[in-house]
C-alpha cells in the first residue's frame, strides 16, 4: 500500500514577492513581479523586461568568498529552502548524523547554472581568464546544485537534480513522492530553481521568437496568458520550495500539513523540440494518470493551475487538453496562471504554481490571471481573471508542460486542517 505524502513547509522567493507570505499576498492581489533588467545592460535588444528578484540579499544566504564560485540559482535555492524548513519546524543543526541520513534533497532546474557558466566564457574570451572561478566545472555541471543545498543543511540522503525542461520541478517533487510513498525515505526536501535572466540566454530566447517583444513600455501588462493579444511569454527567475514527509511522520511530530500530493502523472509526445502536438492528448493524459492516481474523476476537480506561457501555441493546446482531461466539466472549473505575474522561471515554474496552489487552499482564495485583456475564442475556460474569489478547495490539478513534448501534472488534496 502506498504511503500518504505531506506538504509540511513551503518556501518562496519570488519577483513578485521575497518570502512565502509576501509572495502568496501579492499573487492573490495580483501585483506583478515584471520590470524592466537590470541584472545587464538590455537597452539594445528587443527584450527589456524580466521578472527579475528584486532586493535580494544573496549574501545572507552564500557567503562572499563563495558567491563568485557559484550560480546564482544557489543563494536563490538556499533562501528558499531555508524558508520551507523553517516553516516545517526542521532545524537541520539540531539532527543527529541519523537524522540527517534520512533527509533527502531533490531540485528541480531547466537552466541549473547556465548563467554562471555565460559569465565564465565571457572572463574568458573577454581576455579575463585569471578572473574565472577555479570551480567553474563543478558549478556549471547541474548535478552539483541539489549537492550545494545537501551541504548547506547537512542532509545526507539522496541529493539529486531533475532536470526536464519546463516540468522539472514538477517531476522533482513527483520523484520525491514516489520515494515517500515506497519508502525510501520519510522526508524530502524538494523544489525548484532558475536564474535565465543573462545576455546570451535572453538573446537566445529572442531568437526562437518566443518572447514578447511589444510591452517593453508597460512591463506588468507583458505577460498575458490566454489574451488574444498576447506575443510571448516574459523570462522569469526564482525559487519554491518544499518539505514533504509521509504523512503519518508529520502527524506524529505536530507538523501541520498544507496539501496531500495525491497524485503524478507525466507524459511525452515524442512529437517536437518545443513545439506542442495539436492535438493535446499526451498533456490530457498526464492529468489523467495524476488523477487516477488521486483516485478521483473529473467532478472533484475545483482548480486548476495552468502552465499558462502565454504564447498563442502553449494557451490554446493546453485549453484543449484540460477538455481531453476533464470533459464537459473543464468549463466550471475556474483556474489560473502565475505567470502572468512572475513571467516564465523556467524549470522552477510548477514548483511556484504547486506553492501558490497549496496556499489557495489553505486561504480559499484562487489567484487571478492578470492581462486577460482580450479573450481568445479558443481559450474560453474560466481564468479567473483580473482579481481573486473565494473558493473552497478540496483538489485541484497543476499543469506543466516542457520543451521536449514533456507533460507533467500533480494533483493535490487539501488537508490544512489535518494533522
Amino acid at each position: 500500500m502506498k504511503r500518504s505524502v505531506v506538504i509540511t513547509g513551503i518556501g518562496a522567493v519570488s519577483p513578485n514577492g521575497i518570502g512565502r507570505e509576501e509572495f502568496w499576498r501579492n499573487t492573490r492581489e495580483a501585483k506583478s513581479g515584471i520590470g524592466p533588467i537590470t541584472r545587464f545592460d538590455a537597452s539594445g535588444l528587443a527584450v527589456r523586461i524580466a521578472g527579475e528578484v528584486r532586493g535580494f540579499r544573496e549574501q545572507e544566504h552564500v557567503a562572499a568568498k563563495d558567491r563568485p564560485h557559484v550560480s546564482r540559482v544557489v543563494p536563490l535555492a538556499v533562501a528558499a529552502a531555508k524558508e520551507a524548513l523553517e516553516d516545517a519546524g526542521i532545524d537541520s543543526s539540531r539532527l543527529s548524523r541519523t537524522e540527517l541520513q534520512e533527509i533527502g534533497v531533490l531540485v528541480g532546474s531547466g537552466g541549473g547554472s547556465q548563467e554562471f557558466t555565460e559569465e565564465q566564457y565571457r572572463l574568458y574570451y573577454s581576455g579575463q581568464w585569471r578572473q574565472c572561478s577555479v570551480y567553474a566545472i563543478p558549478t556549471s555541471t547541474i548535478g552539483t546544485l541539489a549537492s550545494e543545498i545537501s551541504m548547506r543543511f547537512g542532509f545526507r540522503g539522496f541529493s539529486h537534480v531533475v532536470s526536464t525542461g519546463c516540468t522539472s520541478s514538477t517531476d522533482a517533487i513527483g520523484y520525491a513522492l514516489r520515494n515517500i510513498q515506497t519508502g525510501v525515505l520519510d522526508c524530502v526536501l524538494c523544489g525548484g530553481v532558475d536564474a535565465p535572466i543573462a545576455p546570451l540566454i535572453l538573446r537566445g530566447f529572442i531568437g526562437m521568437r518566443i518572447l514578447s517583444t511589444r510591452w517593453n513600455h508597460e512591463p506588468q501588462r507583458a505577460s498575458r496568458p490566454f489574451s488574444r493579444d498576447r506575443d510571448g511569454f516574459v523570462l522569469g527567475e526564482g525559487a519554491w520550495f518544499f518539505v514533504l514527509e509521509e504523512a503519518e511522520r508529520a502527524r506524529a511530530r505536530g507538523a501541520r500539513a498544507y496539501a496531500e500530493i495525491a497524485g503524478y502523472g507525466s507524459t511525452c509526445e515524442a512529437y517536437h523540440r518545443v513545439r506542442l502536438e495539436e492535438c493535446g492528448e499526451e498533456p490530457a493524459r498526464a492529468i489523467r494518470l495524476a488523477m487516477q492516481e488521486a483516485g478521483i474523476g473529473p467532478d472533484r476537480v475545483d482548480y486548476i493551475n495552468y502552465h499558462g506561457t502565454s504564447t498563442e501555441l502553449n494557451d490554446r493546446i493546453e485549453t484543449r487538453a484540460i477538455k481531453l482531461a476533464l470533459g464537459a466539466r473543464a468549463y466550471q472549473v475556474p483556474g489560473s496562471s502565475l505567470k502572468s505575474l512572475i513571467g516564465h522561471p523556467q524549470g522552477a515554474c510548477g514548483a511556484a504554481g504547486i506553492a501558490a496552489t497549496a496556499l489557495a487552499m489553505r486561504d480559499g482564495i484562487l489567484p487571478p490571471t492578470a492581462n486577460v485583456d482580450v479573450p481568445d475564442p479558443e481559450c474560453d475556460l474560466d481564468y479567473v481573471t483580473d482579481v481573486g474569489r473565494r473558493g473552497a478547495l478540496e483538489y485541484a490539478v497543476a499543469n506543466c508542460i516542457a520543451f521536449g513534448s514533456k507533460n507533467s501534472a500533480i494533483v493535490l488534496r487539501n488537508c490544512v486542517n489535518g494533522r
